[in-house]
């Protein structure tokens, strides 16, 4: 049991399926000790990029809340943390366009929350250096998923540290990455490579894993022998999302990767969650949450309405959520966030009506509108009938008129180029 399923729980208990007692010793075994995300969420995922940027002692990223080598590293960190403010370096001195490269490789291997297209991005904005969805989306292309960790895979994030954590993976995916960026150590990313095979890192691990049964492979994969072989997230655009949105498509059921939907629009999660729990919502339906962007309301995670779709056996492989907020590191399913322009924009998501029809291909990294009213018409008309619909449209009153809320949505870029403030 692990933090993210508690919210399909959650659905399972409001829908009457299971007691309110079972879902509390639900949240009891969920949440054993202190302690980040025990899955591949967006803490998780963060963690594992700022050790891939190169700016961690290698090995320490994910480690177990009550790891007995948890003092110790952390007294190194405290240790080079001083050697480097000493030394005057910053981050921006280590950090190059080439390290963002190779952390989005690994952000493929591990298959890491899709806030990571907003979060890398504004951290490769304040280093001089721009990266976007786009980036994201042709690394992922030629870049090999290894990793067997929830949510998209069956073991909790602790056995990512036991198995060898970012060196490990790394290590894999050796002959894909920039071995010569400079890391906090003062060495390179391959000299670190090296270090950590002799200094026993490894071997600490292994006796965690032989406690449990599995060798290192059971959880991160070799590069020979992929769970995936094109990457885990999609940028898709289309007449939907001219600038795009983001899928995690390592989680999306087989049968929704190419998909036709009829609309069911709501302009809150608030509403569309309701209409999932109580039923409300058909197999064949797109559902649109919208006016939940940056602009929109600050841009809040989607998460229990990505669970309660998850925890429906029916909807889970017959429905699709897209909206123009985000998702938890924890969401799976099929899910499309990040829709750019968002509506509150005017962008073509606030333009859907309900029983448009939705194209979806992943393969294709396609999202457009291609009927109207349950029928199917010619792009030219759909393009027609959305500039008369973009004519009638009118901006929603601001959500927040006032604190940092209303400065960020008057500020906030697209977040296909990370949601930061401009």
């Amino acid at each position: 049991m692990t933090l993210e399923q508690i919210g399909m729980y959650d659905a399972m208990e409001k829908r009457g399926e299971i007691t309110n007692e079972k879902l509390t010793q639900y949240k009891y075994e969920a949440c054993p000790s202190c302690g980040a995300c025990s899955f591949m969420g967006t803490a998780s995922t963060m963690q594992i990029m700022a050790e891939a940027l190169g700016l961690m002692i290698p090995g320490s990223a994910l480690m177990p809340a009550m790891c007995l080598d948890l003092d110790e590293m952390a007294y190194k960190a405290g240790q080079l943390s001083v050697n480097l403010a000493l030394k005057g370096l910053k981050a921006a001195d280590i950090v190059t366009m080439k390290s963002f490269e190779n952390a989005i490789m690994v952000h493929a291997a591990i298959s890491g929350s899709t806030n990571s297209l907003l979060h890398l991005p504004a951290i490769a904005r304040e280093f001089g250096l721009e990266i976007d969805g786009d980036t994201f989306d042709k690394i992922h292309r030629k870049s090999h998923y290894l990793l067997d960790i929830r949510p998209t895979g069956k073991w909790p994030a602790q056995y990512f540290y036991y198995a060898g954590g970012v060196p490990r993976i790394m290590e894999e995916i050796k002959e894909q990455l920039h071995l010569d960026v400079m890391t906090v150590t003062g060495k390179t990313l391959g000299e670190n490579l090296e270090e950590v095979k002799v200094n026993g890192y490894y071997d600490r691990g292994k006796i965690y894993l032989d406690d449990i049964g599995l060798k290192w492979q059971d959880v991160i994969r070799s590069y020979d022998n992929p769970i995936g072989k094109k990457g885990t997230i999609s940028v898709l655009k289309g007449n939907l999302a001219p600038e795009g949105a983001v899928v995690k498509h390592s989680a999306v059921p087989v049968e929704m990767m190419e998909a036709v939907l009829k609309a069911k629009t709501f302009d809150s999660e608030e509403e569309a969650l309701a209409a999932i729990i109580e039923k409300r919502i058909n197999p064949g339906e797109a559902v649109f949450i919208r006016y939940e962007g940056p602009k929109g309301s600050g841009m809040p995670e989607m998460f229990y309405t990505t669970e309660a779709i998850s925890s429906d056996v029916e909807l889970s492989k017959s429905i699709a959520l897209l909206t123009d907020g985000r998702f938890s590191g924890a969401s799976k399913g099929p899910v499309i966030g990040h829709i750019s322009p968002e509506a509150a924009e005017g962008g073509p998501i606030a333009l859907v009506e309900e029983d448009d029809l939705i194209e979806i291909n992943i393969e294709k990294r396609t999202l457009d509108i291609i009927g109207i009213n349950g029928t199917k018409k010619t792009p030219s008309k759909i393009e027609e009938i959305l500039n008369e619909r973009k004519k009638r449209w009118k901006p929603k009153k601001e959500k927040y008129t006032s604190g940092i809320l209303n400065i960020y949505a008057k500020h906030a870029v697209s977040p296909m180029k990370g949601a930061y403030m401009e």
